[in-house]
């Protein structure tokens, strides 16, 4: 019997914000699109290389944790593809550190 179920990307249009846990640093972009297992969004030309970085996305309603896994450059931007990790306690504690802060994400 044939799985007709896949898990594909749909186009999402909103705004995020990409955190490197480890800097700190705050980039944003547009996401393009979506899935339960990733997210590419389009961020500007001057953001730097975030391949192999350990980052929490915000875009809306959603919060992923992911690595970021592949860069396509397009002209003035250039897309960021996500792959989504799982909450360790850590990161969650990382979170809810910030929420309400005046550091918050």
């Amino acid at each position: 019997m044939e799985e007709r179920r896949k898990i594909g990307r749909v186009d999402f249009s909103a705004n995020s914000v990409i955190v490197d846990r480890n800097t700190q640093e705050k980039y944003y972009g547009k996401v393009k699109n979506i899935s339960p297992l990733g997210v590419a969004i389009t961020v500007e030309e001057g953001t730097p290389s975030l391949v192999g970085r350990d980052v929490i996305l915000v875009a809306e309603t959603l919060i992923m944790y992911a690595d970021c896994i592949r860069e396509d450059e397009d002209g003035n931007q250039k897309t960021v593809a996500f792959c989504s990790k799982k909450f360790t306690n850590d990161v969650l504690q990382y979170l809810f550190d910030r929420i309400g802060s005046e550091e918050a994400i």
